[in-house]
């Protein structure tokens, strides 16, 4: 129940910086493709100019001197092709993947095919003048400006989450504290009214009062245990254990039985002997316990609840099935604070601790139910040899 500032801030901060990355990095990207418009225009410009300084070259040969030598630019290549593709002259590093007249880039390949008049230029078409040239600065360039604004914007974000998450954690420190001093008021006068209602009985006998008194303790006792499992989750560590099986539940299904009584509810045991299983005892009452008693809670009264436990190979069934009122939402019973009938109490965080123990450990559990008819809660422990047996 602890807030963690630090967590908190890092999430929100993750998001924020996605959200504000988005709206700033998109003018950025704006201004990158002009970038790269306009340096493809700068390249075409200066291949043009080339192309009209060798086009003047050939205009100014005379005949008389029968060689013509091509124009060679520093940085730049080009080539005569005839009508059909032939080629006339060429000092270019590939083949044009097409004639059409235009600007083309290739790679890191830049080039343009220029139109000639026919038999004109010593009988060539087209002419080709071409650069090797990058963008590599300016993606280079925009991958820099992203990281800033990515890194200045998470930096930003955390501090100020961090900053703002300090009053709630504050805050939250107090109330886990509360809770956790009210938890161990709690618990002393409960353990008071247990011990004196088990001594009043032994002194003067049980009645219906007293039953009342002992059911309701014992109820309160389940809640408080789950609150108490909830406060120390994340802090306290349960240690597993060599557990016989058979009389943990037998011995649950005893505590519980004073409080089907109020219900004239019957628990009826089916568990085999010696069914030993490695795990934390914590972690087994609240299972065990959160299931029993949610089947006498929604049971209908005069009717019997079915415990069952055996072992078929590696596998451990402990079965719980009810006569009542059924499960009308099985997606919804682990959901936290959930419950299906508020006039029966608790505070739906029951089968929630239950389903997060039975996932960490790897617990299969199958749900069935009817409506009016009632419901079964059927978990299968997966045993190996090594806790499937005393230790010798």
């Amino acid at each position: 129940m602890t807030f963690d500032s630090k967590k908190f801030a890092l999430k929100y901060a993750r998001i924020y910086t996605a959200i504000l990355a988005v709206i700033l990095i998109t003018p950025l990207i704006i201004y990158v493709i002009l970038l790269l418009q306009i340096d493809r225009a700068k390249v075409e410009l200066r291949l043009n100019e080339h192309a009209h300084k060798i086009i003047q070259n050939m205009q100014e040969y005379n005949n008389e001197d029968k060689i013509f030598y091509f124009p060679r630019y520093q940085g730049y290549q080009g080539g005569l092709y005839t009508s059909s593709y032939q080629e006339i002259f060429s000092n270019l590093p590939f083949m044009p993947s097409s004639f059409k007249a235009g600007f083309y880039q290739e790679e890191e390949y830049n080039y343009l095919i220029y139109p000639l008049p026919d038999s004109y230029y010593f009988g060539a078409k087209y002419l080709i003048v071409s650069t090797h040239h990058s963008a590599n600065e300016i993606y280079f360039f925009a991958l820099l400006t992203i990281l800033a604004i990515l890194g200045m914007l998470f930096l930003f974000s955390l501090l100020l989450l961090r900053n703002f998450s300090v009053p709630f954690e504050e805050m939250n420190r107090h109330l886990d504290n509360f809770i956790k001093d009210s938890m161990h008021e709690i618990n002393t006068p409960l353990s008071i009214i247990n011990l004196n209602a088990d001594l009043f009985a032994n002194k003067f006998g049980n009645n219906k009062y007293l039953q009342r008194i002992k059911a309701a303790s014992k109820t309160l006792a389940t809640i408080y245990d789950d609150m108490d499992y909830l406060i120390k989750r994340g802090h306290i560590n349960h240690p597993k254990e060599l557990l016989d099986l058979s009389i943990f539940i037998q011995q649950r299904v005893d505590y519980f039985q004073v409080i089907a009584n109020l219900k004239r509810i019957t628990i009826q045991t089916q568990i085999s002997p010696e069914i030993y299983y490695y795990f934390s005892k914590t972690k087994l009452q609240r299972i065990v316990d959160n299931t029993i008693s949610n089947a006498i809670k929604y049971s209908h009264d005069n009717t019997i609840i079915h415990v069952q436990l055996s072992q078929e190979g590696h596998k451990i069934h402990f079965l719980v099935k009810d006569h009542g009122v059924g499960i009308q939402n099985i997606e919804k019973i682990f959901s936290r604070y959930y419950r299906e009938n508020d006039t029966k109490g608790g505070f739906g965080i029951g089968l929630n601790i239950v389903k997060e123990i039975i996932d960490e450990e790897g617990i299969d559990l199958e749900i069935t139910s009817q409506r009016d008819q009632g419901a079964s809660f059927c978990y299968t422990f997966f045993a190996t040899q090594n806790n499937s047996h005393p230790c010798e």
